[in-house]
């Protein structure tokens, strides 16, 4: 075993009450891809932070390999006193170090480096944070929340580049996907300690549960084995002549152990208030556009039924959010229209959390300002008992929003969202600064949710878990405001694409021969004849009809598959529709192509 280059041991770190460390650990070794887990507030951006020499902790061991590089990605970078985002990223670089490693970071990461950093946007920022660190290729990489404001393909290449690279890794994110890909070991952060599985993320919440349950046996054992000895104090023959001062001093460890055990930290106690039935048809759009300096959404057609849970993906920039606004109303289209459905009740997550006024106090913002209660699904709830719901301690009902932290902010945003009543949720990137457990109840609303939800979001395994269609860009690495609606999650989309372009290769390969045959047959023939041959003549005579007949299968297929149910019922039925019509296509298109080409020919020789 490689002797550790970063270790923490026996760390201790309070702020004033419950310590938030007590006793955490944490060992790094060369070649290690740690993920670092636990509930927001638990303590894992701490423990970082003093791996990176940022924060100092109260006692416990710290021990750093002098040799080693170790490098920390910022919630929020300091741009001060850089002019570009080059100059930035060039600046964490040591002596050595490849300068040209920046210029390859940043044309991935989707920057020129001549932006202005006081003008970046939030995911702009992250991309610039990640060049910065990840360009000398340190020994340790410390990565939180690296995936946060950035979009699926980005997302994707950097799980790509972290494979490869030599530093060793600790990374907190709250993407699943990303975490299974990433990482070897996992460190749980709960109740101030640190517990280590030398495995990825993916085995890591059977593991959890394992250990709660055998805590939880642990728990009643003790408990047990109190009644026992306070029975034998009470009752016991011996006791009632002398009592045996071992075994009461025994009994008073045991109290004070059952007493003073902590369970795990509750789990946010939440459902949704769900508003009066929509209409059946919830929004209608037919052939919108929208154009800025290009074309963000080419003519769209969707109908949206009550019930519907659609994704929007895509990559940053493709007009994901435009196409949102679009769809409900808030934005009005180039040229199309769109109708929406009667009695709808809308409510929404926005990802930019424009909705918080950070001066506000958290009972202010849920209440409305209207008192101390508020109505949720028709009961009068006091205010500090729906915070409690959201692990909000009854003592914070007063506390700004501005001192909460990311996933606080997140979680209070929630809890005003579910206490509305509604019919049509509007998640945009819902799922960032969440924890895993409050995103699993996430999952659970949206997936039980009776009313319709349209969402954006980069976080694929929500999507898997909750979305019945998916709205991905026609073109994902050129978006050219082309939008294709796929049946199910986002792997089933992956699916449905990576089959479509097997189809059309096979069908073009399978067209090489026929139509270098036509080729010949209808250029070098007549040159020497002067006129169509019989074949030639019949094709142009026919292939309108052939065309028209496609045209029509191909319609009967799109009646077919716009059935919302029919992918649930049979996926079977529903890729081999796909596929036939596919092949229908590129059928058209070939006729359509040797139709023309045809035409063009008789044109010439007559004229």
């Amino acid at each position: 075993m490689a002797p550790p280059i970063l270790k923490l041991d026996d760390i201790f770190l309070s702020f004033g009450g419950t310590p938030l460390l007590d006793g955490a650990s944490l060992q790094v070794e060369p070649g290690d891809r740690i993920c670092l887990v636990g509930r927001n507030g638990s303590g894992k951006s701490t423990l970082m932070k003093i791996a990176a020499g940022m924060v100092e902790a109260q006692s416990g061991e710290v021990f750093r390999h002098p040799s080693a590089t170790i490098r920390y990605l910022e919630q929020a970078p300091d741009f001060a006193g850089y002019s570009t985002v080059q100059a930035y990223a060039e600046a964490g670089l040591g002596p050595g170090d490849d300068p040209y490693r920046v210029t390859y970071l940043l044309e991935h990461l989707g920057l020129t480096g001549e932006e202005d950093p006081n003008r970046l946007s939030g995911g702009e920022a992250r991309r610039a944070a990640l060049a910065r660190v990840m360009a000398p290729e340190p020994d340790i990489l410390l990565l939180d929340e690296p995936t946060n404001h950035l979009d699926l393909p980005t997302i994707e290449w950097l799980e790509d580049e972290l494979r490869k690279t030599r530093s060793a890794l600790v990374v907190i994110s709250h993407d699943r996907r990303f975490l299974e890909k990433v990482s070897n070991a996992t460190v749980w952060i709960d109740r101030g300690t640190a517990r280590r599985l030398s495995r990825g993320f993916g085995h890591f919440e059977a593991w959890r549960d394992q250990v709660l349950e055998e805590e939880e046996i642990e728990q009643h054992k003790l408990g047990k084995a109190i009644e026992r000895e306070e029975h034998w104090m009470r009752y016991g023959v011996t006791a009632r002549r002398k009592r045996n001062m071992r075994r009461v001093g025994e009994l008073q460890a045991m109290r004070a152990a059952y007493r003073g055990h902590n369970g795990p930290q509750g789990s946010v106690q939440a459902s949704v208030a769900e508003g009066r039935e929509s209409g059946k048809l919830v929004v209608e759009a037919e052939n919108i556009t929208k154009t800025y300096d290009k074309p963000i959404v080419a003519p769209f057609s969707i109908r949206v039924h009550r019930g519907d849970r659609i994704g929007l993906v895509g990559p940053n920039g493709a007009g994901k959010t435009t196409l949102l606004k679009m769809l409900t109303g808030q934005l009005e289209p180039d040229s199309g229209w769109i109708k929406l459905g009667t009695n709808l009740e809308i409510a929404t997550l926005d990802q930019k959390r424009e909705d918080l006024d950070p001066e506000d106090t958290l009972s202010h913002y849920l209440t409305d300002g209207r008192g101390e209660t508020l109505l949720v699904n028709g009961e009068q709830r006091h205010v500090a008992g729906y915070m409690k719901d959201f692990l909000f301690q009854p003592e914070q009902i007063r506390t700004p929003i501005k001192n909460l932290s990311g996933g606080e902010r997140a979680r209070l945003m929630l809890a005003r969202m579910l206490a509305r009543p509604s019919n049509l949720l509007i998640l945009d990137e819902p799922t960032n600064d969440l924890d895993i457990e409050t995103l699993d109840l996430l999952q659970e609303i949206v997936a039980g949710y009776n009313g319709t939800v349209i969402l954006v979001s980069h976080d694929r395994d929500f999507l898997d878990r909750t979305v019945t269609s998916t709205i991905a860009p026609a073109t994902p690495d050129a978006p050219d405001g082309r939008w294709i609606e796929y049946a199910g999650g986002y792997t089933d989309m992956l699916a449905q694409r990576k089959g479509a372009q097997e189809e059309r290769k096979k069908a073009e390969k399978a067209a090489e021969k026929p139509k270098a045959e036509s080729t010949t047959s209808a250029s070098d023939a007549p040159k020497a004849k002067g006129k169509l041959s019989y074949k030639q003549k019949f094709a142009l005579e026919n292939l309108p009809k052939e065309m028209e007949k496609a045209q029509a299968e191909i319609a009967i297929r799109e009646k077919k598959m716009a059935d919302p149910n029919l992918f649930t019922k049979d996926p079977a039925s529903f890729n081999k529709l796909a596929a036939e019509m596919e092949k229908l296509r590129e059928k058209l298109t070939q006729m359509e192509e040797e139709w023309l080409e045809l035409e063009m020919l008789r044109e010439e020789i007559e004229g």
